[in-house]
Parts: structure tokens; sequence; C-alpha cells
């Protein structure tokens, strides 16, 4: 019998988890020809997520946990899921709902007739979500797409079912700074899209605010492209250039016209305005040298605090040399 694995990262999802084991649970009936194994993975929550997360283990056997000893992010939550999977099949996917376990079936059925390697999802509207967000994430897509020879589908979920060679190419990627869907383009294998209508929460609110989705960008843009380190140099040549020309304009204008101390305010502006594309350039660099510093400082990307299987876990997520 065939063994799918259900990765759900949570992160204070207490009101959502009964509601998203009940639709599982229809299902896990619908595709009883398959053994089933569902991973929540608590990161840090404050509430009683944990708390629910061992009664449904008791319930029922299928259901498994990991609980960070705090909040690591999502990112981590995902890697520790695949890392404890042992399905022949594994998906992610997230526990509000918005991602909807109905589309399974679909999923594996696509995989076992056809000659794909992982069958990816992607919302094809984006109705009730605000339009600004909706505009800064389809920017962020056409920017990305843009500077990175990594192609991230616009509107791509996290919510995929993989067979186990993709789960195991994915794992070898042991990086500290990750970016899920960029990691799952980067590693190949054939995929295939399904779209489905965006879909609301089941249950609580949304732990990704803009700030959040804006440093997840950067994490996306700094992971995947050197495009923006290009752009520093760019415009520090051309700026160079500039003040070459600028020098020969005043030089030439002093000449001609004299007065030579006339214009300084307009001299600050041109001062201040350099000096801010330097701090940007230095800041462009700091990131991705942030990035260098965290990745040399080897640390785990998760620490377990406690698991269904604790003798069979792993409590720390190390990154490996390669």
């Amino acid at each position: 019998m065939k063994k799918m694995s259900i990765v759900v990262p949570c992160y204070n999802e207490e009101a959502a988890l009964p509601v998203y084991y009940g639709e599982m649970f229809r299902v896990m009936e619908e595709m009883s020809g398959i053994s089933f194994e569902l991973i929540f993975v608590d990161d840090g929550s404050s509430d009683k997520t944990l708390k629910i997360l061992k009664e449904m283990h008791e319930s029922d056997g299928r259901c498994k946990y990991l609980s960070f000893s705090r909040n690591f992010g999502k990112e981590a939550a995902l890697y520790a899921g695949l890392k404890s999977a042992g399905g022949d099949y594994v998906a992610t996917m997230d526990v509000d709902l918005q991602d909807p376990p109905g589309l399974l079936p679909e999923m594996y059925r696509i995989l076992e007739e056809e000659s794909y390697d992982s069958v990816a999802t992607k919302r094809s509207d984006r109705a009730g979500e605000p339009k600004i967000r909706s505009f800064l994430s389809e920017s962020f897509y056409k920017v990305i797409n843009r500077i990175s020879k990594t192609e991230i589908v616009s509107g791509a979920r996290d919510y995929r079912l993989m067979r186990r060679n993709m789960v195991d190419a994915v794992l070898k990627m042991s990086e500290y700074n990750r970016f899920s869907k960029g990691i799952f383009e980067w590693v190949g294998f054939r995929t295939k899209w399904l779209e489905f209508r965006n879909v609301g929460r089941c249950a609580g609110e949304t732990k990704w605010s803009v700030g959040k989705l804006f440093s997840y960008s950067i994490e996306g843009i700094t992971g995947f492209s050197v495009a923006p380190l290009s752009l520093a140099s760019v415009i520090g040549v051309m700026f160079c250039l500039f003040s070459f020309v600028m020098i020969f304009v005043i030089i030439l204008r002093t000449l001609v016209w004299g007065d030579p101390v006339s214009g300084w305010p307009s001299l600050v502006c041109i001062i201040f305005m350099v000096s801010g594309i330097q701090l940007f350039c230095t800041g462009i660099v700091g990131e991705y040298l942030s990035k260098t510093y965290l990745e040399t400082k080897r640390r785990p990307i998760f620490i377990l605090k406690d698991s269904s299987e604790r003798d069979k876990g792993e409590t720390y997520g190390e990154q490996k040399e390669v």
C-alpha cells in the first residue's frame, strides 16, 4: 500500500485545527487505498495548538506532531516536516483550508497516471484579498522573475504533492535562509500546475502582515538572484560618470560666466541624493553579507521541544557540510 505524508505547519491555529482535521478526515476516507500520516509542525505556538495536536494524536495515530522550542518560522516548519515524512508521496499544505484538501485525490491521480514528479497549485484569482496586498504580491513575482534564473509561478502556493525523489532533493538543500517556492523550482523535476479559486481562512487570522511578506520577498530575491549586487555596481559607475561630466560643466561655466559659488542649495541636494544612493547600495551589499554571516554560523534550522515520536525524530535540524 502506498503511503502519503502530509506536512502541515501550525502557528497559533487552535481554531483552525479541528476544522482542518474534519475536512482532511473526509479526504482520507475517500482515498481509502492509501496509508496516511499527518505531520503537524507546531512552530512555537503560544495558544492551545500543541494541546489540541496531542489530543488528535491520541485519538488518531495517523496524526503526528513536532513542536519547536520557539517560533522558527514557516520555512523551518516545512523543512522539519519534510525530514520527518516517510511517505512515498509527500504533500505540504496550510492548516487554514486556503489549500483545499479536496484537491489531493486529483493530485495523486496525476502522479500515478502521468509522468510528473510533483503537482503544485496556484490561485487563479485573489478574491477577498486587500488590493494593496495583491498589488505587492504581483509586483514581487514580476521583479523576481526578471532578475532570477529560477522562474517562480505567480500566485504559487506552498501546497503541492511530490514524489519521494523530489523530496530527497529538496532536503539536500539544507541552507539556513530558506525560500521554499524558489527551492521547489530550483531542484527541477517535472511539475504540473493546478489552478483553484482563492478561498478565505476557515478560522483564525492570518499571521502574514505586509511587513512579514516584504521581509519574505527580500529573502526570496537575495536567495535566488545576485542582480541587486550588479545593480549597485551599475549605479556606482553611472554616478561616477555623471560626476565627471558635471565637473567639466562647472569648470566650463566658471571660465565663461564666473561666479563659482552660486547654486550651493542645489549642490547640497545633490550631495544628499548621492549619499542616499551610496547608503542604498551599501544596504544591498549588507543584506547579502548578513545572509552569508548566518549561513557560516551553521546554526540548526529548528530545535524540537517535543514530538509524538521523540525517540525516532531529530531534535536539531542541523545544516550539513557539503
